[in-house]
């Protein structure tokens, strides 16, 4: 009997001391409310919504609420309004269940309610995952801050903050108790990897080694995100194109195109780069970059690595849009602009090439547009160039888009191929086409793709949109042949990937043993070094 006793008399012991550990975040933070309001004159409280710095809600705001009403009951120190009269409260009041008030605001809420405090704070998504609550206990009558405390909890909610039409605002950024309340926004999260990169070109008369080396370095650059990851998962990198201070282009519109929206197909981006062509020019480029700003469409999130990259050789301030106006326009939309001077280094300076860049958080470089790109062969470059010509006969181009975007492909396959064997094009490309982001890019013409994401079913493939060769197939021949080719893709893929890992491990050993040698600088490395260094901040990780 007293052995059970023993037993029973540590349990107790064990299980008090683990507590506080292993509590809920939310309510070791309403027991530390509590400790801080101990010898206050605080009888009762109303709960109110947990905002954003910028004053948006969430579904995440009410869950707060709800969970830290629940442990201040729990703890039995104060008495909580219910947040059904809170509400009513407000209503009657034409305020928001929001945590952003004045000091007059919050006595006024306090006489109507009957309380002695009021708890508020902010809410901060850390990660998809986390997200940081920040709380005070204001005292109504006197705006005095009586008990603070901060911890982190699950994100279990998956909307994002929006803001609501009529919330108060604190004057001059200040909430109760001179804390402030208007800091940058905290956590608008996508949750998964996301790039978006805008390619602004000069393609005036002087232009055309920068065209020829974007054309060589577009599979490079693109491949070097294929190969990052950001939470376990690879990015899907959206790029757009611009060209500008071309004298074919309208001059009301400021010598400026959008050659593509944001894309994930590749093959159109290389086709239109193909298609550039320079002539004279008056280069624009604070209009340019305020186009592209405005005009492209932009994902509003913060942990989605935005850039311009803009590349010239003539003065930063040429035109009439003041390239301040439209840096800081980018910089308010989380865009990073990185400006590339072709030409040397002080001349951009002069330029104002380097200040744009300052202005606008990015990098400033320069590089020898006329640098021939060379790039380090490999012994398995022959092998992967020839699994990629495999790997076109497992796509089934569906329909007539399909048709055209087979003929694309097949095209840019072509014109990589023809490229200076000593750049590497065929075989950067080639492992683009491996990528997973070329086949999600395929589902819209490729039907092997689309038929295992989900975009289209077995029963739904019609005969006259498939190629000849499978018009005469019943519906199991069909399904037989896509399985075939889908099996022969996977097993390409792999075949690829694992060439490509032996490719790296050999590429980084001669980058080791030809370091500092002197090489010019050309786009592509311009464009990789500035998003390493850059989307690393977003949490993204490079091989």
């Amino acid at each position: 009997m007293r052995s059970v006793i023993r037993f029973a008399l540590m349990f107790a012991v064990l299980a008090a001391l683990a507590s506080p550990a292993s509590a809920d975040p939310l309510e070791r933070l309403a027991r530390k409310l509590e400790t801080g309001l101990k010898g206050q004159p605080v009888k009762q409280v109303a709960v109110l919504n947990f905002v954003y710095p910028d004053g948006a809600t969430s579904n995440g705001s009410t869950i707060a609420q709800e969970r830290l009403t629940t442990f201040l009951v729990e703890g039995g120190k104060v008495q909580v309004v219910e947040r059904n009269l809170l509400k009513k409260a407000l209503e009657e009041m034409k305020l928001e269940t929001t945590g952003l008030m004045d000091q007059q605001t919050t006595k006024d809420l306090g006489k109507m309610l009957g309380v002695d405090a009021i708890v508020l704070g902010t809410l901060n998504d850390l990660s998809p995952r986390k997200t940081e609550i920040n709380a005070r206990v204001i005292q109504t009558e006197t705006g005095k801050i009586l008990a603070a405390g901060q911890t982190s909890f699950p994100r279990t909610w998956t909307d994002e903050p929006v803001k609501t039409p009529g919330q108060v605002q604190t004057p001059a950024g200040q909430g109760v108790g001179g804390t402030t309340t208007a800091a940058p926004a905290g956590g608008r999260y996508l949750g998964k990897a996301l790039v978006q990169i805008a390619i602004l070109l000069d393609t005036s008369n002087s232009m055309d080694g920068l065209i020829d080396q974007t054309k060589n370095q577009l599979w490079h650059i693109v491949n070097e995100f294929g190969a990052a990851e950001k939470d376990g998962n690879n990015p899907t990198v959206q790029v757009a194109l611009y060209e500008y201070g071309n004298d074919g282009l309208k001059a009301e519109e400021g010598y400026i195109r959008q050659v593509l929206p944001f894309t994930t197909d590749m093959d159109k981006v290389s086709e239109q780069l193909f298609g550039l062509k320079t002539r004279g020019g008056q280069e624009y480029c604070g209009w340019a970059i305020k186009d592209a700003v405005n005009n492209l469409q932009w994902d509003p999130h913060e942990d989605v690595y935005k850039a311009i990259f803009d590349a010239g050789n003539e003065p930063f301030t040429q035109g009439p849009v003041d390239f301040h106006e439209s840096v800081a326009a980018a910089a308010k939309k989380g865009i990073a602009v990185n400006t590339i001077f072709c030409g040397p280094s002080q001349q951009g300076v002069a330029m104002q090439w380097k200040a744009g860049a300052a202005l606008g958080g990015g990098d400033y470089t320069y590089i020898d547009q006329g640098a021939r790109v060379v790039s380090i062969s490999a012994p398995q470059d022959t092998e992967i160039q020839r699994l990629s010509a495999r790997l076109n006969d497992t796509f089934i181009a569906y329909g007539d888009r399909g048709r055209v975007a087979q003929k694309r492909q097949e095209e840019v396959d072509r014109k990589a191929m023809a490229a200076p064997a000593a750049a590497g094009v065929a075989t950067e490309r080639a492992l683009n086409k491996g990528s997973a982001q070329y086949m999600s890019s395929a589902q819209e013409w490729d039907a092997v793709s689309a038929l295992q994401a989900g975009k289209l079913k077995a029963g739904e493939l019609r005969k006259e949109d498939l190629p000849s060769e499978m018009q005469g197939m019943d519906a199991k021949q069909r399904d037989e042949y896509i399985k075939k080719k889908a099996q022969e893709r996977k097993d390409i893929q792999a075949d690829i990937n694992r060439l490509n890992d032996e490719r790296r491990k050999y590429i980084a050993q001669k980058e080791k043993e030809q370091a500092g040698q002197s090489v010019s600088q050309t786009l592509g490395q311009a464009v990789i070094q500035t998003v390493r260094s850059q989307a690393g901040k977003k949490g993204f990780k490079f091989k």
